[in-house]
Order: structure tokens, then C-alpha cells, then sequence
């Protein structure tokens, strides 16, 4: 077996423990192994994505129990760009951390973001649906304690608001794989898919329900309306680095969508026919819409950027709905887009209530405001969909995928009002806060106070370099998603193809050991 597989589940979940009860008392020296562990996360990404290039699909039998009895682990092209996409989000967030100080405003931040790593990427790389429970638990219990990170009354009531909504989410889940249980006999997904396709027509009513209860739990993962209203309060009073990282977690409700509805309710199972058009499309549309309208609304930075995130996941799930290898290759792309360029937002947005406050709305000229300025339209331009940015790319991906759809002129309408409407809403807000500006001399109207305006003197930031260059860094990403949009769109369709051909999948984890 190919133990590079198990490899980006291990790591983190032996340093996350050795950074607490090593290194509690020494945040320099967590630090160090932090970026260590999330650098080498990288590199073991890296590797597997390149095992995974050649599409063939990889099985780590854990204990060596095959399948369906024992847990298996399964590289694929999906599995393993995901993975990716988590490490390469992960270094310039912890950078980012460091730098602006975010990591000494609390305990056990290091330790717990390493353990968000674990679930992130368990998650992605698990063949089995009672185990994608297990990772779901495993990233929710460390992002409970990284959104609460640094305390205050507001962040507290938030989290405590994502802890309720997520536990429902939580017994859902298990209810849906305890009838699914009850029907197959199997939670191993590839065994669930062989085990679907022999129950006759007339037995399937309960595994229905069991398909449906597992689409609602992916749908609140995602945030799909009416199932975000998790979402805006939960991200906008985290702090704004974790909130960068969470951009991750919707894409994993994304990915459980595709996975799932891939391969144990393929579009060829009677069971779940029109499960995904008829019932995620429309939703998928209304998201993308009431995201835009609150881009529009807000008037606070880091609640105007959660509003980003609705939206854009908005977007994908409208490329996901349609069900196609293109539309597939599409959404797969605009994954990587949106989870970078949300995360840059939420990153600009920390900057600024560092130096500002949050209040969408003119203040004094704060420091570093032309280069922030700078960063913000960059990330702006990235989330609306404007050239020259991928953002551009994948939406006009995604428009075209849905040309013989039927429903395309709703798409069309949905999501090129829906582009006009953001780049409304991010200018308003760029020039309320960047260009319109009091003099410096005039002492503004005084604004709401939240958990983080409140440290503005009191926690200097540290290293202002680190921070701009994790920025940077993220900007760098989107440009290289841009710059190579070529190949980075041929993988997408070769993974779009894996994906809508279950057997290759079916056959590498039953078949018999690697």
C-alpha cells in the first residue's frame, strides 16, 4: 500500500497533540513546527496529486482490512486536488496568523488549527460514509474552538449560535446513514453504489428519504439557502485568519455533493433521479442571489465579505446542479478560484478593522491604506468575476456548461446579475472605505464597537511584513490559477471524467488490495 495516501491525515493529527502538551508554554517554538507541519502538508500534497495525475485510482486499507469491511482511504484526481487546495490555503493563513499576531490572542491556536487540518483533509480522502461523518466531527470540533479564538461577548454568542446549527447538522447526518444502513447493509461508498444499484424499484422508498437527509447535511455544510443563516454571523465574528481558513469548509460540503451523488447515487440510480437538478439548482440560484443582495446590504467589512462567501458557493453549486462531465470540469475549477479568493478577502478585511474598524462607511486615512486598497480591488475583481482574474475564467466556465441546460436562461440571468450586483456592492464599499475618508483633524461619528475594534491599540501587530507577504501570496495563487488556467482546466475535466465513471472507482476498492 501506498502509505503517502494516509500521510496528510497523520501529520497533523501527531503535531496538533505535540504542540500542546510540548510546546503549550513556547509560542515561538509553536510557530516554528506549525509552518513546518503545514509546509510539509504541502509537499505531501503535492506528491499525491502527482500520484493521482496519471488517473489511477490508489487504495490505503486501514489495519489492512479490505473493503467493505475495514476503513479505506481513496486517491483519486478529486480527492487529491482537494487536499492540495487545503495546503496551499493553510501556509499563507498560519504566515498570516503569525505575522499579524492572531496566534498569541488566545490558547492553543496553533494546536487546533493543525487538527482543523486533519478533519479538512480526512474528509477528502475517506471511502467511507460513516468515517466522512467522523472527519466532519473532527474539523467542527477544532473550528468551535478557533472561531471562539481571543474571546469576546459577540464572538462567543456566534459561536455558540455555529455549535447548535452545526449539532443539528451533526444528528441529520446520522440519521441519514442509519437508514441508509438500514436499507444496504454498507456505508463503504463503493460498496454502497453496488449495493443501490440491486435494491428493486418498489424497496426504495426509505433509501430515498436516507439520499435526501444526506443532501440536506451536505446543503447546510455548504450553506445553501435556506440553510446559510449559519453562515454570515458565524464567519464575520470569527477571527478574520480562521475565517479565511472556514473558506475550505463549505467546498467540503461541495465535494460530499460530488461524491457522493457520483458514485452511491449516480445520475443512472432510479432511486435519485432528479434529486440534484430539481432540488439543488433552484436553491443553488436563490444562494447566489441572496449572497448578492447582502454584498449589497452590509455595512460592516467582514460581514460583507461572509456575503462573498454565500455567493460564491452560490455559483458553484449552480455548476455542480448541472450534472455534467463540463459542468463538473467548471465547478471543479471555480473550487480552487473561490476558495482563494474569499480567503484574500477575509484577509484585506482583517487589515482593515485592524487599522480602521470595521464600519463600511468614511473614517480617517489609515495606515498602509493605498497598498491595502490595492489588495482589496485585487480581491474584488477576483470574487465578482471581472478579467483578467480566474474568477473571469470560471464563471465564463460555468456559463458556458449550462448553455443546453434547461433552465440556461435562468442561470444566465441569475449569474451575470449576480456578477453586476457584487461589483456594486465591493465598490461601494472600496470607496466608502479607502477613498471617501475624513480629515484626520475631524474626529468621525462613532461607530459600533465589535470584539476585534476593541484591540485595535491594544495588540500591535508584530510583523506587518509576514502578514502583507501571506497576502501576497494568495494573490500570487490567483494569478498562477489564471497564468495556467490551460492546465489547470485539463485536470479539472480529467477528474470531472473520473468521477462520472464510477466503476474505475468501484473496482479499485473492491477489488482487492493495492
Amino acid at each position: 500500500m501506498n502509505h503517502w495516501i494516509v500521510a496528510p491525515i497523520v501529520l497533523p493529527a501527531i503535531l496538533a497533540p505535540f504542540i500542546i502538551m510540548v510546546l503549550r508554554y513556547h509560542l515561538d517554538l509553536q510557530r516554528i513546527f506549525s509552518i513546518a507541519g503545514v509546509v510539509g502538508l504541502l509537499g505531501i500534497a503535492l506528491t499525491i496529486t502527482a500520484q493521482a495525475s496519471g488517473g489511477d485510482i490508489q487504495v490505503y486499507e486501514l489495519g489492512d482490512w479490505p473493503a467493505p469491511f475495514g476503513i479505506v482511504l481513496v486517491l483519486d484526481k478529486l480527492s487529491a486536488m482537494m487536499v492540495l487546495l487545503t495546503a496551499l490555503l493553510a501556509l499563507p493563513i498560519v504566515l498570516y496568523a503569525i505575522g499579524s499576531g492572531w496566534d498569541e490572542r488566545g490558547k492553543h491556536f496553533h494546536a487546533l488549527f493543525h487538527f482543523q487540518l486533519m478533519g479538512v483533509c480526512g474528509a477528502f480522502l475517506t471511502g467511507d460514509a460513516f468515517n466522512l461523518f467522523v472527519f466532519f466531527e473532527v474539523l467542527l470540533i477544532a473550528s468551535y474552538g478557533l472561531m471562539t479564538h481571543g474571546g469576546g461577548a459577540v464572538r462567543l454568542k456566534a459561536g455558540v449560535q455555529y455549535v447548535a446549527y452545526n449539532l443539528i447538522g451533526s444528528t441529520l447526518f446520522l440519521f441519514a446513514l442509519g437508514t441508509i444502513y438500514g436499507v444496504t447493509g454498507t456505508l463503504n461508498m463503493a460498496d454502497l453504489a453496488v449495493r443501490v444499484a440491486e435494491i428493486p424499484p418498489e424497496d426504495t422508498a426509505l433509501l430515498r428519504v436516507g439520499a435526501v437527509l444526506l443532501l440536506l447535511v451536505f446543503c447546510i455544510k455548504a450553506a445553501v439557502l435556506p440553510l446559510h443563516f449559519w453562515l454570515p454571523a458565524s464567519y464575520a465574528n470569527a477571527p478574520l485568519p480562521v475565517a479565511a481558513l472556514f473558506a475550505i469548509m463549505t467546498k467540503v460540503g461541495a465535494y460530499s455533493i460530488l461524491r457522493v451523488y457520483t458514485l452511491a447515487f449516480g445520475p443512472d440510480v432510479a432511486v435519485t433521479d432528479g434529486l440534484i437538478g430539481d432540488w439543488l439548482q433552484p436553491a443553488a440560484l436563490l444562494t447566489l442571489a441572496v449572497g448578492t443582495i447582502g454584498i449589497l446590504g452590509s455595512n460592516h467589512i467582514a460581514r460583507m465579505v461572509a456575503f462573498c462567501a454565500i455567493a460564491s458557493m452560490g455559483t458553484l453549486l449552480i455548476a455542480i446542479s448541472l450534472f455534467s462531465e463540463t459542468a463538473t470540469a467548471a465547478a471543479l475549477y471555480y473550487i480552487f478560484h473561490s476558495t482563494l479568493a474569499t480567503a484574500l478577502l477575509f484577509l484585506v478585511a482583517d487589515m482593515v478593522m485592524e487599522r480602521r474598524g470595521g464600519a463600511i462607511e468614511p473614517k480617517a486615512p489609515m495606515a498602509q491604506n493605498g497598498l491595502i486598497a490595492a489588495l482589496f480591488f485585487v480581491g474584488a475583481i477576483a470574487l465578482a468575476g471581472m478579467p483578467p482574474l480566474s474568477g473571469f475564467i470560471g464563471k465564463l466556465l460555468v456559463l458556458d456548461a449550462s448553455r443546453d441546460a434547461p433552465d440556461a436562461t435562468a442561470v444566465w440571468a441569475v449569474i451575470l446579475i449576480g456578477s453586476f450586483v457584487t461589483i456594486v456592492g465591493l465598490a461601494r464599499a472600496g470607496t466608502l472605505i479607502f477613498w471617501k475618508s475624513y480629515d484626520a483633524a475631524i474626529t468621525p461619528p462613532p461607530a459600533e464597537e465589535t470584539d476585534d475594534d476593541a484591540q485595535i491599540s491594544s495588540t500591535p501587530e508584530p510583523s506587518p511584513g509576514l502578514a502583507f507577504a501571506s497576502v501576497f501570496g494568495v494573490v500570487a495563487g490567483l494569478a498562477l490559477l489564471t497564468i495556467f488556467a490551460g492546465p489547470a482546466l485539463t485536470y479539472a475535466s480529467g477528474t470531472a471524467a473520473q468521477l462520472f465513471t464510477p466503476d474505475d472507482y468501484i473496482s479499485a476498492v473492491l477489488g482487492g488490495e493495492e
